[in-house]
């Protein structure tokens, strides 16, 4: 079921009319250096490079593969503490984004073809790792008519097969309000249902043109009421000009669709063309939104400087299903 508001072409969704005809949208002059004077970065967000052997032996494994990561496209700063550790996030459906978003280091423009064999590969390689939670996440493909959702559930299904006892999350797009994809994610059954809000609603438009924060919103709903059981996941940067309000009215929100796990962290500008970086939060902010969301009915945030979408990620689903097992069993005594 799609958005009611949603355009629709021989079956396909509309792409936004910067994005139709031969030429992609531009950037102008102005809009490409919009970014403020650089700051010095701080201590606590001082990351050492360490290419350790588990590092370069995921490297060789990516690329052998022929498979993407969000680690590698979007220049997170945790790679090499998460590669060492043999954890890595899987990037689906191509490197070539449909949206540009101006917080994003991922390339953009027009997808060309769908892997059908990709399923395959991630699963083989989460498999050789033997991993106990795998992320995956996507670009997003709103050129075709499910977004990719085909992809992501024989992605899922493919790493159940490989690996049984394996965690997955799925950090995926908005599908554009399309329901019918979104419940073939839900129904090959991820462990988490993670899509990230990013930012405050004022700064929406500005930082993300493409996304819509109301959409966000009833994917967590669709996604409770589709598997009541799923553990749903979002997350916010923090230095782009919102205010502390702002970010709570944003828990507010994320707590009443029932969003269990949340992740806060550091904006960091890939590059001048990016949108600009307002400020550094300092490590006691972050624990003070820690917790403020906790206090406003998220089971669990992680918040601090370089906390990422899949940062501790496989942490935080052992945590809360602990929990949700102890929980059952005061119920049973």
């Amino acid at each position: 079921m799609r958005n009611p508001g949603q355009k629709a072409v021989e079956g396909h969704v509309q792409m936004p009319e910067s994005l139709a005809g031969e030429q992609l949208i531009q950037l102008s002059t102005k809009e490409r250096h919009l970014s403020a004077p650089r700051q010095k970065k701080p201590e606590w967000l001082k990351v050492r490079l360490e290419h350790s052997e588990n590092y370069r032996e995921l490297k060789g494994m990516m690329r052998g593969l022929d498979l993407h990561t969000v680690c590698e496209e979007a220049r997170c700063p945790n790679i090499y503490e998460c590669w060492s550790q043999r954890t890595a996030t899987f990037m689906i459906l191509g490197d070539t984004c449909t949206r540009a978003c101006r917080f994003c280091a991922i390339k953009w423009g027009r997808p060309t073809h769908v892997d059908r064999e990709e399923p395959k590969r991630v699963a083989a390689a989460v498999q050789a790792m033997n991993l106990r939670h795998a992320v995956i996440t996507s670009v997003n493909r709103d050129e075709l008519a499910d977004g990719g959702a085909s992809i992501w559930a024989e992605t899922i299904r493919e790493i159940h097969a490989a690996l049984p006892d394996c965690g997955v999350e799925v950090l995926i797009p908005d599908f554009e309000g399309n329901w019918d994809a979104l419940k073939a994610v839900v129904d090959a059954q991820p462990d988490i249902i993670n899509h990230n809000i990013e930012t405050v609603p004022r700064l929406f438009r500005q930082i993300q043109p493409w996304d819509s924060y109301e959409i966000s919103l009833e994917l967590f709903r669709q996604s409770k009421r589709m598997d009541p059981d799923i553990l749903t996941k979002s997350g916010v940067m923090v230095g782009l000009g919102e205010r502390y309000d702002e970010l709570l009215e944003v828990m507010k929100d994320l707590a009443a669709v029932d969003v269990d796990i949340m992740t806060v962290g550091q904006y960091l500008p890939p590059s001048q063309r990016h949108a600009p970086l307002d400020r550094y939060y300092t490590p006691e902010e972050f624990a003070q939104l820690k917790q403020d969301g906790e206090a406003l009915g998220i089971r669990h945030v992680e918040s601090g400087p370089l906390v990422r979408s899949s940062y501790h990620a496989g942490d935080q689903h052992e945590q809360l299903r602990r929990k949700d097992r102890g929980n059952r069993q005061i119920v049973a005594d």
